[in-house]
């Protein structure tokens, strides 16, 4: 089996069969999380991914509610550059704008203050994973709808079979993920 970049990466994403139901393989970042070296890497390897040297960094990171917020958060540091909260519907005090966007079954909604960004400020969106792309696509149409530019989205975990990646790619956004997982 040849290595690909970041098997170390991978190594340390814990699989759980059939959870939260059958036929799921469920990609658990947070023994990822509980390492140190590991973390570290994959907040080095993001950034240089994103913004290679002597390439600019964002003005501002906007990283997805919740797991997204660890990476967003250690991204912004990296660069220097403010962070903006996407949240789940009546999380953020103050004024808010929103996007409703459809789950399998359902709706759900992501919201950010209504001043987060300015327009034209160039934004990267941030997650731990990316899927099927639904919660992602809605964060890219929240803060473009607020006059950001969002070109780039990067995320620690990729599960391309679900078409996340190519429904992002599709409204003019780079993708990056450090570990594809085959699958669901």
């Amino acid at each position: 089996m040849m290595r690909q970049p970041n098997d170390d990466l991978a190594a340390l994403v814990r699989t759980i069969p059939d959870y939260p139901k059958l036929g799921i393989q469920f990609r658990d970042i947070t023994t990822l999380l509980l390492d140190g070296e590991g973390l570290a890497a994959t907040i080095e390897r993001l950034a240089a991914a994103v913004a290679p040297p002597g390439g600019s960094p964002p003005a501002l990171i906007a990283a997805i509610e919740a797991r997204g917020f660890i990476f967003g958060a250690a991204l912004a540091v990296r660069f220097g550059c403010g962070l903006v909260l996407l949240r789940k519907k009546n999380k953020l005090p103050g004024r808010v704008i929103g996007v409703n966007y459809a789950l399998e079954y359902g709706q759900d909604r992501i919201e950010m203050h209504a001043d987060a960004v300015t327009p034209g400020a160039r934004v990267l969106l941030v997650d731990d994973l990316i899927a099927t792309g639904g919660t992602a696509l809605a964060g890219v149409e929240l803060l473009r709808g607020a006059g950001a530019v969002v070109s780039e989205a990067a995320f620690a975990i990729g599960l391309p079979a679900l078409g996340g990646p190519d429904r992002m790619r599709a409204t003019g956004v780079a993708v990056t993920t450090l570990i594809d997982f085959d699958g669901h």
